[in-house]
């Protein structure tokens, strides 16, 4: 039993040193990249709050907000991590299809009160992060 287990080490030991560990990637925790996300949101605030989330880029953003006839509103997103966002709105009209950097920055779209809304944000292919948001009405 006690050569097994010297076998045992000596085998471990060998396949340690001809196989060093691979690097693993380190980055942000989701949790951090979710307050980064909600900091780069709070910093543009303005108006009174309707509706707020953050999600994983990978589950994407699909919302239907509940919007008052003829209130204006701003939607805003912040992405922290890596790649991009594709926003897009049902019916087309209630705003322009836009892409959401996923560096802190803050993209706006000004959306008027007018029937039903989707709002859908996916993330581009091998993006990866979290996507903040927020619609203030102003």
């Amino acid at each position: 039993m006690l050569s097994s287990l010297l076998l045992t080490s000596c085998t471990s030991s060998d396949s340690d040193a001809s196989h060093p560990a691979s690097p693993t990637p380190s980055g942000p925790s989701e949790k951090a990249l979710t307050e980064r996300a909600q900091a780069a949101l709070t910093a543009v605030s303005n108006g009174t709050l309707n509706e707020a989330g953050a999600e994983r880029l990978s589950d994407g953003i699909h919302t239907e907000p509940t919007l008052r006839k003829g209130q204006t509103y701003r939607l805003n997103l912040a992405c922290a991590g890596t790649g991009t966002a594709r926003v897009e709105f049902v019916p087309q009209k209630a705003g322009t299809p836009t892409s959401v950097p996923c560096d802190e920055s803050v993209v706006q779209q000004r959306l008027t009160g007018d029937g039903p809304l989707r709002i859908d944000v996916n993330g581009a292919e091998g993006s990866t992060g979290v996507i903040a948001w927020e619609i203030d009405a102003l």
